[in-house]
């Protein structure tokens, strides 16, 4: 294994994307580019396309990224069935649903390299369909794909047609060097039909195999130069397994590691150890992690080299023969003893838990096929994030994402993952994360997230972790799915939780800061309805928390300038659990504005206000004009409301009480009342539903809370307010207003300050001497 700092390949998390990477990641984000699907979801190449290896390859590299919409499934396999249109060369698989028929059209590529990793519909059948084109291949892998093998090679339990023991083989696969079989099930005998044929094999793994005996089989293997038996009991008989391993002179790298103490006790381990390495004279990486061959760790041993016994430190007895010819790389996680924490260890490298740098080594070395085992390293690297300080950031970080990705599945790995990610992200500076890496951190999170929707500890995690980036900038690229999972945690999480409060909160981040078409789509997946149900509960229990505050606010966000949503609000019986709140919580101002300000969005959809003006609503509005316990945002909000249902005039006033002429002149009387220099908390985008009112002049009073709101917000935000009042055409309006007479002189007055906050230029000659003449009402009050 080599340097430390060579392990970690920087280049894939850093840095750009590359115009490929992003073609790729185009073509598989819309199959329909290349492809045409028929009535059973089976996709098919597009006529007269022609695609290589090295574009094909990547297409299912890429659809299995986490951010793609394309699934691995048959009717995608069936892009590639046409072997004169496509070609392929190395195929790994993860998390497929795929059928044997799949592995049929793959195979027909006659393949360099093939895997398949939690394909669990996958039967025997594949092998023969591989077995049929396999004079090319050099690699072969099966993990977690639990029907493949056949579970008598005999044929006499089995149902098979195939007498494996009269063939003399399973695999047919001559040029085959690389073979992975995660957990076979035969018995010990039938290990060589196994592996016969396979003579070329250098690279072995049977991680998790039951029943290999004393792998009297070696012999059908010379040219082994890494075995790895990772969970597999070799102790039962470890002098017959040492005696026919050794056979294996080429061997390099040898993995008799477990997760499970119970099923990695040796007697005698220091002479288990020596026997095993002494035997083998090529060996540069050993993994004996979770077992007691480490011993107690005796200071000295004697040692015999060239006839002459001398004496070494070695704190390892059972590897004292390479104290002068350490190994490249030594497992030792989870070993009894703590053996990794010793001092004369004969490695460069280590795998352990002692420090940041063995953690990380054990992560990396376990990342592949070691899901267990892979879940306590990153619990202990957790540890060293939450208690102690990590020298190794930026590796840690790469570990991380990767593990999450390549075991979306594992429960325990997402949930130890997210967890060490809200550390990472929370320690490191926000501005030295590239983009491409904000991109992948957030994207694993989701899709962890997604995986894992209804699991509380991931949630909280995912979330925590996700607040320490920009919501919702960051997540634009995936706020569909971001949303989705929000919504589903919110519904789902425990009332009154933590999950669910944090839930909410990046909802209305998520519904803050975007327009149009994304607002829109909170409302489709069903945003509403989920707010309302989170206040429905409140208002039964008599609750008053932040969650009930945080839905009005999301609602008030999501229904800005996005009249579908604000239809919904009313369908879903919004105006009942309105009143209800107002009735049982009078003096929560937060609450009172939020949902006075949701109203004031609906109040501006014309077709929408005729379903305000019942009695029972326009009273409670009424009432609150008078409201001032928070500043003026309720009144504020009330009066908006109210203008906006006058503006519509006098036949649209269908109520009796209260009446519209007693409505509008307490609206005066609150708009009187306001400090023009009020600082606000509120964000317009758009100032068009103000600048409608300042036409209404029917009803100056109308143009009187528009014209104040102008003023207000131009002089206490000119920077931000000004230049939205000039680009939406309100300069204009407001000259017009101050050449009419119908509008009294208080609005003019309001109107001219709005001019002069924005430039004093843009008054005219006659206009200004207006201004100084006025002096009814000075506009500081």
């Amino acid at each position: 294994m080599a340097h430390f700092e060579s392990i970690f390949n920087s280049k894939q998390y850093v840095g750009p994307e590359s115009l490929a990477e992003l073609c790729f990641k185009t073509i598989c984000n819309n199959l329909d580019i290349i492809s045409t699907v028929d009535k059973r979801g089976y996709r098919t190449l597009i006529c007269g396309l022609v695609l290589p290896s090295e574009i094909c390859d990547k297409i299912i590299e890429f659809a299995q990224k986490c951010d793609s919409t394309a699934r691995i499934d048959d009717g995608f396999v069936n892009i590639f069935a046409d072997t004169t249109a496509t070609r392929l060369k190395n195929v790994k698989i993860n998390h497929s649903n795929i059928l044997d028929t799949s592995v049929a059209v793959l195979a027909n590529h006659q393949l360099l390299h093939l895997s398949f990793n939690d394909c669990c519909d996958l039967t025997k059948s594949s092998i023969e369909f591989i077995n049929n084109n396999s004079k090319h291949l050099q690699s072969l892998s099966f993990r977690s794909c639990p029907q493949i093998y056949p579970t008598d090679l005999t044929g006499v339990i089995d149902p098979s047609p195939i007498n494996y023991c009269k063939r003399g083989y399973l695999f047919n696969a001559p040029n085959l060097k690389h073979l992975a079989l995660e957990h076979v099930q035969i018995a010990p005998e039938h290990y060589v039909i196994l592996l016969s044929g396979l003579s070329n094999l250098t690279h072995l793994d049977l991680s998790n195999a039951v029943n290999i005996g004393n792998f009297e089989f070696v012999s059908s293997t010379p040219n082994l130069v890494s075995l790895c038996l990772y969970n597999v009991k070799v102790n039962e008989n470890p002098n017959a397994f040492v005696a026919n391993v050794i056979q294996l002179k080429k061997l390099r790298h040898l993995d008799i590691s477990h997760a499970n103490h119970k099923n990695a006790f040796f007697h005698k381990p220091n002479q288990v150890l020596s026997d095993l390495v002494e035997g083998l004279p090529n060996l540069t990486s050993l993994d004996i992690g979770g077992t007691n061959l480490a011993g107690r760790g005796v200071a000295e041993r004697p040692l015999i080299s060239n006839s002459t016994k001398v004496y070494a430190m070695c704190d390892i007895q059972g590897l004292a023969c390479r104290v002068n010819n350490p190994l490249q790389f030594l497992g030792l996680y989870g070993t009894h003893g703590e053996a990794c924490r010793r001092y004369d260890i004969p490695a460069k490298i280590i795998a352990g838990n002692a420090n940041d740098e063995q953690i990380l080594i054990a992560a990396r070395v376990c990342m592949d096929n070691k899901q267990d085992l892979l879940q306590k390293v990153l619990n202990d690297l957790y540890h060293v994030f939450r208690y102690e300080s990590c020298e190794r950031m930026d590796q840690a970080l790469y570990i991380v994402l990767e593990a999450m990705e390549k075991h979306l599945n594992e429960r325990h790995i997402q949930i130890s993952g997210s967890a060490t990610l809200f550390y990472i992200v929370k320690t490191k500076e926000k501005s030295v994360i590239v983009s491409k890496m904000k991109r992948r951190i957030i994207g694993a999170l989701l899709a962890g997230m997604n995986a894992h929707k209804d699991e509380e500890t991931m949630m909280r995690n995912g979330c925590l972790a996700l607040c320490q980036f920009r919501i919702p900038q960051d997540v634009m690229w995936n706020y569909e799915t971001l949303v989705k999972v929000l919504l589903h945690s919110t519904r789902h999480a425990e009332s009154e939780g933590f999950v669910q409060r944090i839930g909410i909160y990046l909802l209305n981040s998520l519904a803050c800061q975007v327009e149009g078409k994304k607002k829109r789509l909170l409302g489709n997946l069903g945003c509403v309805e989920t707010m309302l149900e989170l206040v429905r509960y409140r208002v039964e229990c008599e609750l008053h928390d932040d969650v009930l505050e945080v839905a009005w606010s999301t609602m008030w966000n999501m229904t800005d300038e996005t009249p579908i949503n604000c239809q919904r609000f009313l369908d879903e019986q919004g105006m009942r659990l309105f009143l209800k709140c107002v009735e049982k919580y009078p003096s929560k101002e937060e609450l009172l504005r939020n949902m006075m300000g949701l109203l004031g969005n609906v109040a501006e959809v014309d077709y929408l206000r005729p379903h305000l003006m019942q009695q029972q609503y326009v009273s409670v509005f009424s009432n609150l004009l008078e409201y001032d316990r928070d500043g003026i945002e309720v009144s504020y909000n009330a009066t908006g409301i109210l203008a906006h249902m006058a503006s519509d005039g006098v036949e649209a006033w269908t109520i009796d009480q209260p009446t519209r002429n007693e409505v509008l002149e307490r609206m005066v009387e609150a708009i009187e009342r306001w400090n023009l220099s009020s600082q606000r908390n509120i964000n317009y985008r758009s100032f068009l539903p103000l600048l409608r009112l300042l036409d209404v002049y029917h009803t100056p009073q109308c143009q009187h809370w528009a014209v104040w709101a102008l003023a207000n917000l131009t002089q206490v935000y000119p920077t931000k307010y000004c230049s939205l009042v000039e680009s939406e055409g309100g300069i204009d309006k407001l000259k017009k207003l101050l050449d009419d007479d119908r509008p009294y002189n208080r609005i003019k007055d309001l109107a001219l300050s709005v001019i002069i906050n924005c430039g004093p230029n843009k008054i005219h000659g006659d206009q200004q001497e207006t201004l100084q003449s006025s002096s009814e009402y000075s506009l500081d009050d």
